[in-house]
């Protein structure tokens, strides 16, 4: 048996707790022995010997939950397996429970369930409601069981959990109050106990001891086993009896008697310290009142050529820079190496020092991507350039991709007609003229260029500091100081774009589309997920969103309104600070304002803000007829059949079966990924951030970190967080089959290293070939490190997202591309999907919100199984076989014996194009090669209607006298015929043709 085995059959039997410690009642688990959501996860095992209609059970149960009187309890005969009705309940409490029923079958055995539940509202977001208890008894049987003397007992056997995995032993089975107060007055000088623990058992409760502590006692040291190279991991489990503030750990180094030594900076705790996914180390300012118990959660980093031997040294907790407690520490480090820390046993806590990883963080250039180069003041990347003004601002920003999006071009696209610039506006209307001392680049490496500027008056001063990266991101921290006190009538910034690039646009409650000639919105935090917009044509754009400060990324996907952006004091100053986007002359002019103020001297605004130059690279139609998703896990021979060519492997899968958490069935996916590779396919698995399963090993360290890893919320969802983790979080996907319960991330923290950790993990250990992200709740930051250890050693990393439309109530009214648009340099797909509607949105929707055209991206269509006429004039399709009834398969069909590989698309919005029709609402996108072409027609007019096509045969390439136009058959699609060069072309409502003209 390997280790891996034997620590995994260790951990499950710790969780099952098959007798408990230091208690004559064992704790066992019994799967599939009741129904949970009827019954609850819990039950007592009584054992009758006694006569008579009445018998009574006192039930040392001590129970975590609050109000347990408030909760149905139902008795069952295990003999009939029937309810028993005859019931009445005694004093309930928290500690204990007195209980008469009537034992219908006389002496065996009875069972008595104390948390029944039933899931209310959405499966997959239940409300676990306990049921309330209820009068069933007889009167004739409550008069006898209340008169009745010498009452024979019935003996508590056993505590029972409906698995390993809910049962409360030990580490939930409270201490009662005597044995607390006894506790708390032996030790009444002290400030605080300390409860070393082992990892196996994570600290879970805060409100209440667990019984094991009280018959074990607070402790002033700590005995563990290492291997050689191990991420070690223990706690430190901290009772306040007195409101303790800035809780600090430190450690000594660790020494053998022979003198060998663990460095002291190779023991760490993560909940003082850390670094975060920024890569900026922190510490954590802990507090924690009285009465609450806080785990501290260490760990040693065993260096792999440790000597076998056992190290002491000690932990000295710390409060208020006064009390302190010291705790030795002895390590005992056994001849066995560790693989890779040990990583591959996470049940054992060995993946906590990924929190503090800073893998993949140097801004190395990823492909397709190319280096930074500097000359002068312009910065070139790939497919664009960027000019610095002298006060720090672009002065003019300029792409080289061609209308089709397929090609880079000599011949720049200019997005500006003058430079970005600040506008510092007095009462009287004139402005400020602020002098620039020059512009100064402070760093020129491949992936991050960076300069600064400083601009003043005699008032008000102006640093500018800006960061450009090689994918066309440059975030600008601005900082405003006045010099003396000063009204102003408003502080703007000015983007004045080119008309012909300022076509289209999205964002700032805008669906994507074209450009409203005149255009005004105003902050709304509270409500709407709004901080900018992008501007842009096909092959030029520019997003830009207006920040400060304390920008925190807020939460997404139905969550927004529980943590919305914060109003940045500068551009949003009150409700005074707005956008106006309107024409000006030559140029479209977004006017970012923020209003009349006042500043007193050595007042400090950040109008800071970021952007981001599209389109990212020219588009891939290559990769997109030759990459076929297969959204499903289904056998690979059955995949292999369809003509898909990757596998996305959904969460609450037999390889894949906990949300966020791919790591507990990973063998069963390496076998699978194995097998698909033999076949000539690739696997992709579904993972990100935004909710984590409650199956994570690691999920009492993180809840230990406060809010750090979860958000605080209302607490709620199904019924084993209720019991388990208790309060303040919020409880989000559940998928009723696995009981997988997931709890809402807080935004950017560490566990974005982990992920990252976890991604290289998955990558060279089990061999996926890329990750599906559904929703995406990180920033660019952790998409660029995934991308990274995705594409490392040669491995392809490819990476589809999938959105759910974010335009509505739940989701602060953003647009998927917008909110994403960060993300999208380094995506291979998009498949934005659920409440997009294909039928009743115009062509500019589907080419700005849905198609990633306009970015360098292609993608799919999911709700209804899309439009297939339409999508194609994008080049899209549905996926297969998400869908019902819009099979992809019969378009593929066409895409092969066409051959699609090697063509020039040539879409609709492309002035050249050859092949146009003679209505505007009917719109023709081709896909060209040597002698033929295939077009792509698709209406959006309001009727049936005929149309022409309009060739221009010498651009097409083709000679006409030769000419044919066929439409191939095409199952669910169109009917095969033959059309004449000339002949009128009936397109119905909402469909449209693929022709081959050859």
């Amino acid at each position: 048996m390997t280790n891996m085995k034997k620590g995994l059959i260790a951990f499950i039997f710790l969780l099952s707790g098959i007798t408990a410690y230091a208690q004559k009642t064992p704790y066992t688990n019994c799967p599939g022995c009741w129904i949970a959501d009827s019954l609850g996860n819990h039950r007592v095992v009584l054992t009758y010997n006694g006569t008579g209609k009445v018998a009574k059970a006192i039930i040392q149960w001590r129970r975590r939950d609050n109000d347990p009187q408030n909760k149905r309890i139902i008795i069952e005969d295990a003999q009939t397996r029937q309810k028993v009705t005859n019931v009445r309940l005694g004093n309930i409490n928290r500690e204990s429970g007195e209980i008469y029923f009537e034992p219908v079958s006389g002496s065996g055995t009875y069972y008595v369930y104390y948390m029944p539940y039933k899931n209310e509202g959405r499966s997959n977001y239940p409300r676990g409601v306990y049921l309330k208890p209820e009068a069933t008894a007889s009167a004739d049987w409550l008069s006898l069981s209340n008169s009745s003397a010498n009452i024979p007992v019935a003996d508590v056997k056993e505590f029972q959990s409906i698995d390993a995995f809910n049962t409360f032993y030990p580490m939930e089975v409270i201490a009662t109050k005597d044995e607390t107060d006894q506790l708390i007055a032996k030790n009444s000088s002290e400030a605080f106990l300390v409860f070393p623990e082992d990892r196996l058992y994570s600290i879970r409760m805060t409100d209440d001891l667990p019984q094991r502590w009280i018959e074990r006692g607070p402790q002033d040291h700590f005995d563990g086993e290492a291997s050689r190279g191990e991420n070690f991991s223990f706690q430190l489990g901290l009772y306040a009896l007195q409101d303790l503030g800035d809780v600090k750990v430190t450690f000594s180094k660790l020494t053998s008697s022979a003198g060998q030594i663990i460095a002291a900076d190779k023991i760490f705790c993560i909940n003082t310290n850390g670094i975060g996914y920024d890569a900026v180390p922190f510490s954590k300012t802990l507090s924690v009142a009285k009465g609450k118990v806080q785990a501290l959660w260490c760990g040693v980093d065993v260096p792999q050529d440790a000597a076998p031997a056992t190290y002491t040294g000690k932990a000295t907790i710390s409060v208020d820079g006064k009390a302190t407690k010291e705790i030795k520490l002895t390590i005992t480090v056994n001849n066995t190496l560790s693989k890779n820390g040990g990583v591959d046993e996470p049940w054992k806590m060995t993946r906590l020092r990924w929190l503090n990883s800073t893998m993949a963080q140097d801004n190395t250039v990823i492909a397709p991507y190319t280096p930074l180069i500097v000359k002068d003041n312009t910065v070139s990347l790939l497919g664009r350039k960027v000019e610095v003004n002298k006060d720090g601002f672009p002065a003019q920003i300029q792409t080289f991709f061609t209308p089709e999006m397929t090609e880079y071009s000599k011949t720049p696209n200019n997005l500006l007609t003058e430079a970005l610039h600040f506008h510092f506006t007095k009462p009287d209307g004139k402005n400020m003229v602020l002098k620039s001392k020059g512009l100064h680049f402070t760093k020129t490496e491949p992936g991050t260029v960076q300069w600064t500027a400083v601009s003043a008056n005699d008032s008000l001063q102006m640093e500018v500091s800006a960061s450009m990266e090689f994918d066309g991101f440059i975030a600008y921290k601005v900082k405003v100081t006045a010099l003396q006190d000063i009204d102003l009538k408003d502080i703007t910034m000015h983007i004045p774009f080119k008309k012909d690039v300022a076509k289209y646009m999205m964002g700032l409650g805008q669906k994507g589309g074209y450009r409203p000639e005149n255009f005004e919105w105003k902050w709304d935090v509270t409500h709407k997920n709004q901080d900018g917009a992008w501007i842009g044509n096909v092959n030029a754009g520019l997003q830009y969103s207006l920040r400060d400060e304390k920008y925190v990324r807020p939460l997404n996907t139905n969550f927004y309104l529980q943590k919305p952006l914060i109003l940045p004091s500068s551009w949003g100053n009150g409700d005074k600070g707005g956008i106006k986007i309107t024409d000006d002359g030559k140029a479209v002019l977004a006017n970012n304002y923020s209003g009349e103020r006042k500043l007193s001297k050595g007042d400090v605004l950040y109008y800071n803000f970021n952007l981001l130059v599209t389109p990212f690279h020219t588009i891939n139609t290559d990769f997109q007829w030759e990459t076929r998703f297969f959204h499903s896990y289904k056998p690979i021979d059955t995949i292999e059949e369809t003509g898909a060519t990757v596998i996305n492997i959904h969460h609450a899968t037999a390889i894949n079966p906990y949300i966020n958490y791919p790591f507990i069935a990973w063998k069963k996916m390496k076998a699978y990924d194995d097998s698909a590779h033999a076949a000539g396919l690739k696997v992709k698995i579904y993972n990100t951030i935004r909710e984590l399963s409650n199956h994570a090993y690691e999920t009492f360290a993180l809840r230990s970190l406060g809010h750090e890893i979860y958000s605080p919320g209302k607490g709620g969802g199904f019924s084993w967080l209720q019991e388990h983790i208790g309060n303040d979080y919020i409880a989000a996907w559940f998928v009723p089959e696995l009981k997988d319960a997931a709890i809402i991330n807080s935004g950017m923290n560490r566990w974005h290293n982990y992920y990252v950790e976890g991604m290289n993990w998955l990558t060279q250990n089990v061999g996926i070939d890329g990750i599906y992200l559904d929703d995406v709740a990180f920033d660019r930051i952790t998409m660029k490190r995934v991308k990274r250890v995705l594409t490392k050693d040669g491995h392809p990393g490819i990476i589809d997202l999938h959105s759910a439309n974010q335009y509505n109530k739940s989701d602060g009214f953003n647009n998927s591309a917008n909110l994403y648009m960060e993300h999208f340099p380094y995506l291979n797909r998009l498949w934005f999907g659920e409440y997009f509607d294909y039928e009743k949105n115009s062509p500019d929707f589907f080419l700005t919100e849905v198609s990633g055209i306009p970015f360098g991206l292609m993608g799919e269509m999911l709700q209804g199984g899309g439009n297939p006429w339409r999508g194609m004039v994008f080049g899209m399709t549905n996926r297969m076989p998400w869908s019902d009834n819009a099979d992809p398969r019969p378009i593929w069909k066409v895409w092969d014996n066409f051959g699609m590989k090697g063509t020039k698309m040539i879409g609709y919005w492309v002035e050249s194009n050859p092949v146009k029709t003679n209505n505007e609402k009917v719109l023709a996108t081709i896909y060209k090669k040597k002698g033929t072409a295939l077009i792509s027609i698709g209406s959006w007019a309001d009727s049936d209607t005929d149309i022409q096509l309009s060739i221009d045969w010498k651009k097409l390439g083709i000679d006409p006298s030769k000419a044919t136009i066929t439409a191939p058959e095409i199952k669910n699609f169109q009917h095969g015929r033959t059309f004449k060069l000339n002949e009128k072309i009936p397109v119905e409502k909402g469909k449209g043709w693929l022709l081959i003209i050859k």
